[in-house]
């Protein structure tokens, strides 16, 4: 039995941010019911992150939305209220990322459904937050990656603000409203009572950043200094960072400086006796070792390191990791079916629960295509 067995979600949620958290309720086992306009539905369904097509929908949508029921609904129609009450009358939890103001307009906020459903947990995502001068600013992922400071830590000295490969305030919002939820829940089977529950993505952006923005908030606020040479953390002495070999890359994190030195051969890295030198003087020695890596092979390199107990690693690209046995044994990967009969491949949940990988090929659904079960009696 899966943990959430027994829990219905209703998710009005969008785009990447919220379903992400939705997604992982029902990979928990929770029944999670999208709802979705008549006519297109989620935006995301045309929201093409690559060329990739599943049949109709992009394939963000069918990664995003798996292991849901979905039925159509339009919102905006007084003569689908009485549905909508019928869902809600279903609901331990409802799940909005609507446009500020929006769900107050549709009769869906918090103080509306509170007030004839008391023991609902209300979980909502916004840009940032609620009140304040940039509460009706829309949220989106490159914009708070942006404005949060973070794309400030990317990239070397000389480069210009970079941000994340990802969509890291969407995901990372995600995982914090299905956490939120998660102690909603314990809440309510103590007390009987239901919750608000509020992630920004600019929070959770900032929660991500915790170790390096304390630093910044208790020395000064000095602003943290990428390094120049193969630059990996404002904050972390040399020899941190991804250096290039002679066929290839590899990542070493933290190590005596002159202990690297010793193990690679490298008779410069001698004279950095100072642990003080490997963060005044970091690009200086990372330079050194940089070129001094560049004349053998990562292979030949790790051979040195690894026996030594050094944290380094080879650079992996997804299809070099595909082959390795370690990523294999993680058993990661699952095979999703669609309506339509395509198949394709994705990851499972992360989580692991008494030893069990929890796994669905239960796909995204279609606009509307369980009315039938929830909304025609």
């Amino acid at each position: 039995m899966k943990p959430l067995e027994g829990i219905t979600v209703l998710d009005f949620s969008q785009f990447l941010s919220a379903p992400s958290a939705t997604m992982r309720l029902a990979d928990l086992g929770a029944r999670v019911i999208k709802v979705e306009r008549p006519d297109s539905g989620d935006i995301c369904r045309t929201l093409y992150v690559s060329n990739l097509k599943i049949e109709e929908d992009s394939s963000l949508f069918h990664s995003i939305n798996r292991n849901k029921d979905g039925v159509s609904l339009d919102l905006k129609d007084p003569a689908c209220r009485e549905d909508l009450e019928t869902l809600l009358s279903l609901a331990d939890v409802m799940v909005v990322n609507f446009r500020p103001g929006v769900a107050k307009r549709l009769g869906l906020d918090y103080a509306a459904v509170n007030a004839s459903h008391p023991k609902i947990i209300y979980g909502e995502i916004t840009g940032y937050g609620t009140t304040g001068p940039w509460s009706a600013r829309p949220g989106q992922d490159l914009l708070v990656q942006s404005l949060s400071g973070l794309a400030w830590l990317n990239g070397n000295q000389d480069q210009p603000p970079t941000p994340m490969g990802l969509s890291v305030a969407d995901l990372f919002a995600g995982q914090h409203l299905a956490q939120g939820i998660l102690a909603a829940l314990i809440k309510r089977a103590a007390c009987g009572e239901g919750s608000y529950v509020h992630v920004s993505m600019l929070e959770s952006v900032m929660d991500m950043q915790f170790e390096v923005f304390t630093t910044w908030l208790n020395d000064g606020h000095q602003p943290p200094l990428r390094s120049a040479v193969n630059n990996a953390n404002g904050y972390i002495n040399a020899p941190y960072g991804i250096y290039r070999t002679a066929d290839g890359y590899i990542a070493i994190a933290m190590v005596p400086i002159t202990t690297l030195g010793q193990l690679v051969d490298c008779d410069a890295l001698a004279a950095y006796t100072d642990p003080e030198t490997w963060c005044s003087r970091r690009d200086e020695i990372k330079a050194i070792l940089a070129e001094h890596l560049l004349t053998g092979t990562t292979a030949h390199w790790l051979s040195l390191l690894e026996p030594a107990d050094v944290w380094c690693s080879d650079v992996f690209t997804w299809e070099r990791l595909f082959e390795t046995d370690g990523f294999k044994e993680l058993d990661m990967l699952q095979t999703v079916r669609t309506q339509g009969g395509t198949e394709f491949t994705t990851t499972r949940c992360p989580i692991t629960i008494d030893g069990e990988h929890y796994k669905s090929e239960k796909p995204a659904p279609r606009i509307g295509q369980d009315n039938r079960i929830y909304l025609e009696n």
